[in-house]
């Protein structure tokens, strides 16, 4: 598939996307359709929405990318079971009180537990996991079209950071979560679509009957899921497990981001109702994915393509894009290219419209009367533009890292940034009796994820060569906790929830 039509294929998918922007914004585009889609959003479009918003592009290609390694195998499904007791603990938790208190931003139950500063801890907390936890996605795939697309024109990597960003501001800015809900919809069902569609395709390829596929990805070197045999190991299956569920909690129940889409139901049943649902599709498409890769390798190995070279180092990442667009024919290389493109597209411009809605909400008071008028609508697009340039430079700060493994890096940012999110609501609804001494929260927010750096980097010299994985979220979340009860105090009434 030539540089060209790649190209063709991006500007006729953003069309669609600019289409369906101008219609879902014509008629309204004020903050309280950006901020929360008027509180009328069907549950069965969030939930399936919500599968490319969770995914991304890390997931398309990082995850089958990982499959390769001895030490990881399937091993991530293990990590997916976690995600779905997570998102039930979700659902039968923290909706409920979300929708009791009727709040637009979650972080808003911060502020009435535990008081503002805290309330603007946990805010900026998160603006800064969103930004980097997205803007590491993003990279990723601007990261394959450089390659397979823009140096052949003589694009400068920057440039097409500069116009990815460009276009996602560009239909996100009026409608918002409005917006975002209905792209978000057709975006997943390219992604899911482009899953399945490659998994024919490269059985086609390999001359596998589907039940053949299955038998040759359970017979592989690549297929297995439980690791019992070491538990000083990072993947051992109780650790991941466990981090599977305390890092959903953290980046899907205490994260703007995910949440939003479940605060514009009508009420607290649909947005069970969508949680349920796409907890079902999430388990599913991922298992899919994880095929994809065995797949993947089954392939490489049978055509002896090698695992490409960025600086001197292989990147198992670009296997994916490599075989779509080098190996297979036209047709799979379209399905991968627009899967790639909703992942990815879905995740960031979900991303983009939360930080811009925190930031309007939690530190502007947008959600306030007082505080909508014209001017407000000004002010929330400069909002908008601002985030879409910070996370224009963490991608330049990334690219220039040069991590080997996006998905990994992505887990490790989460475990010390939405730790203390962790810890905060965990003391804001376990400990019922006391509040917080607030001048020392910022302070303990930034401790704990310090300590959890240091505890991780000396792990096998202190703890006889165990090696932490994705349950690091744990012992961040604990620490804050610890830290909060040491600060604390005795709770007024009014502040017990």
């Amino acid at each position: 598939m030539t540089a060209t039509a790649i190209l063709t294929l991006i500007v006729i998918y953003f069309s669609i996307l600019f289409v369906i922007s101008h219609v879902t914004s014509k008629k309204n585009s004020d903050n309280d359709a950006f901020f929360k889609a008027n509180k009328n959003a069907k549950w069965y479009l969030v939930a399936f929405g919500m599968i490319g918003t969770a995914l991304s592009g890390v997931t398309f290609i990082s995850v089958p990318g990982q499959v390769g390694s001895p030490e990881v195998q399937f091993k991530y499904f293990q990590f997916v079971l976690g995600n779905a007791i997570g998102f039930i603990l979700i659902a039968k938790g923290l909706l409920p009180l979300y929708y009791r208190m009727n709040l637009t931003s979650i972080y808003g139950y911060i502020e009435q537990r535990l008081g503002h500063v805290s309330y603007k801890t946990a805010a900026t907390i998160f603006l800064i996991s969103r930004t980097i936890g997205s803007a590491a996605r993003l990279y990723l795939v601007v990261l394959v079209l450089q390659r397979y697309v823009f140096d052949e024109f003589g694009v400068p990597f920057w440039a097409t950071v500069f116009g990815s960003l460009a276009l996602i501001f560009a239909y996100t800015y009026r409608g918002g979560l409005k917006t975002i809900i209905i792209t978000d919809t057709l975006q997943t069902l390219f992604l899911v679509s482009s899953v399945v569609f490659t998994i024919f395709f490269i059985c086609n390829s390999l001359d596998y009957s589907l039940p053949q596929a299955f038998e040759a990805v359970k017979e592989s070197n690549y297929s297995k899921i439980f690791f019992y045999e070491d538990w000083l190991k990072g993947n051992y299956w109780i650790k991941q497990i466990l981090g599977g569920i305390f890092v959903t909690i953290a980046m899907v129940g205490l994260d703007q981001d995910l949440m939003q889409k479940n605060l514009s139901c009508k009420n607290i049943g649909e947005a069970q109702k969508n949680m349920f649902t796409f907890t079902g599709i999430f388990v599913v498409i991922n298992l899919f994915f994880l095929s994809v890769g065995a797949l993947l390798y089954l392939y490489a190995e049978n055509h002896g393509i090698a695992i490409p070279m960025v600086d001197g180092k292989p990147r198992t990442d670009l296997l994916f894009p490599e075989i779509a667009f080098n190996h297979l024919s036209l047709i799979p290389a379209i399905v991968f290219l627009l899967g790639l493109t909703a992942a990815t597209f879905a995740t960031t411009d979900s991303a983009l419209t939360a930080l811009t809605t925190s930031f309007c909400v939690d530190f502007l008071g947008m959600d306030k009367a007082e505080n909508q008028g014209k001017n407000s609508v000004r002010t929330r697009h400069a909002v908008h533009i601002g985030f879409s340039a910070l996370m224009f430079v963490v991608i330049l700060i990334i690219y220039l890292l040069n991590s080997d493994s996006v998905v990994a890096m992505i887990f490790k940012i989460a475990a010390y940034t939405y730790g203390p999110l962790l810890g905060l609501y965990g003391f804001g609804l376990f400990v019922k009796t006391k509040t917080v001494k607030e001048r020392w929260v910022p302070l303990v927010c930034i401790l704990a994820p310090a300590l959890t750096f240091a505890i991780s980097s000396y792990s096998s010299t202190w703890f006889g060569d165990y090696q932490f994985a994705e349950e690091l979220i744990i012992v961040n979340g604990a620490l804050t906790f610890f830290g909060l009860w040491l600060i604390s105090k005795p709770a007024d009434r009014e502040t017990r929830f």
